[in-house]
């Protein structure tokens, strides 16, 4: 049996952005060539109607308008298309999806942290085109979305990692390369280094090239963590004293509203993603730069601070009543040209080679910054007990101490709670 289109979400997105031909509904014909719709026997030959739905985030909707447009407008002489949208954003899709799959959208947009769970769940239909989605796009990216040696996604961005940007006015090209320096520069103009330790997605970044990993075991929902380990090269009571000592300099602050400190000329280098750097660079003007993540130093050692790296692609259900129609336009919203577009609407790094050696792409400090940081990173696999153990451990570094506890106990509570069971 055929899946409802959308039924549970269309109740209550009735604002959503509906998408037919030129705008004028399923009903509207090619008519450059009144024969075409004519069989050789005079019978009228009719064209196939498909309907479409497709997730993507609200951010997406004026590019997914364009793109689902030049898409119906493209084959317009094939089928009378129709494509509904209704805003659902990627960190929500697996759970809307395998809540109901036949009741989901034909085409959606995921990370690369979730298609794994999602082609378990059934959710996800094996690309139609594996050999030139391996050609076209970074094989970083192809990896991403390779489940048990089967591709299941369309990649269409490679940009969700962090770096830094910083102002020129205060920091040299070399200043950047040391995170000593940097907080050596800040504390001397009374100025600061800005970044979220609150999160564990950066605070990785202090443990991404040390030896001391975490990760999702096999089963995939606990994690692994050695991040307290007290044999490796670099011990993790190094990294904690390494992020107190960082946390007392008079330069750093640890927040996420970098924004803010830029406006009010407080912050002279933040860490973030791509997706700051319209506002960064509007508020810094000639003084704007962006590079890669610098050293720090931890057990009288420079390592170079790392970062999680994530990919969006475009899913489609297995489940779509036309599974050929959803595998098509999964792929077109892939394609080198609309990868650009993208990068243009939305200051997406893409995924695609030949997209990202672009004059326009070139041009961005903060992606070409990103695709450099990516040498000195990892994909986040991660259960979710691992991110409010770390949000405590990072609040407590922020704070420059211990909080009367001992360290290493301190590191072995986190690591047990990161490595705790998800049942009771």
């Amino acid at each position: 049996m055929g899946k409802n289109l959308l039924k549970c979400f269309l109740a209550v997105s009735v604002i959503g952005l509906f998408l037919t031909g030129c705008g004028n509904g399923s009903s509207q014909k090619d008519t450059s060539s009144s024969g075409e719709d004519v069989k050789e026997d005079g019978k009228k030959q009719g064209k196939e109607q498909v309907s479409l739905s497709i997730w993507a985030g609200e951010e997406d909707k004026d590019y997914i308008a364009t793109v689902t447009q030049n898409f119906i407008k493209e084959h317009a002489n094939e089928a009378d298309i129709t494509i509904e949208w209704s805003p659902v954003v990627e960190g929500q899709c697996r759970n809307a999806l395998l809540g109901d799959i036949l009741n989901a959208a034909d085409v959606y947009t995921t990370t690369d942290g979730d298609i794994q769970s999602i082609v378990a769940g059934g959710g996800a239909s094996p690309v139609t085109n594996p050999a030139e989605i391996k050609e076209n796009n970074l094989a970083s990216a192809v990896d991403a979305v390779t489940v048990y040696g089967q591709t299941y996604g369309y990649p269409i961005t490679a940009d969700n990692g962090y770096f830094m940007y910083y102002n020129k006015k205060y920091l040299s090209e070399e200043d950047v390369k040391s995170l000593d320096k940097i907080l050596e520069v800040a504390a001397k103009n009374k100025k600061k280094f800005a970044m979220d330790w609150s999160s564990g997605w950066y605070l990785y970044s202090f443990y991404g090239q040390t030896g001391l990993k975490v990760g999702l075991n096999k089963d995939g929902v606990t994690n692994f963590c050695t991040w307290n380990s007290s044999k490796n090269n670099i011990k993790g009571t190094d990294v904690a004293n390494a992020l107190m000592k960082i946390a007392r300099n008079p330069g750093f602050e640890s927040t996420g509203d970098w924004i803010k400190g830029f406006k009010q000329g407080k912050v002279i280098a933040c860490v973030s993603g791509v997706w700051d750097e319209t506002t960064i660079k509007d508020i810094l003007g000639d003084d704007y730069a962006a590079s890669i993540l610098p050293s720090y130093t931890v057990a009288g050692k420079q390592v170079q601070m790392s970062c999680y790296f994530g990919y969006k692609m475009i899913g489609v259900n297995p489940y779509s009543d036309y599974l050929d129609w959803a595998h098509k336009l999964a792929n077109y919203i892939s394609n080198e040209e609309n990868q650009e577009l993208r990068f243009e609407m939305r200051g997406q790094g893409p995924s695609n080679i030949k997209a990202a050696q672009s004059d326009k792409i070139k041009e961005s400090q903060a992606v070409q910054a990103v695709i450099a940081q990516s040498e000195f990173s990892e994909l986040q696999r991660l259960g979710g007990n691992f991110w409010d153990p770390v949000t405590e451990f990072g609040n407590q570094m922020a704070k420059g101490n211990t909080g009367g506890k001992n360290l290493q106990t301190l590191l072995d509570n986190m690591v047990k709670k990161i490595k705790a069971s998800t049942i009771g």
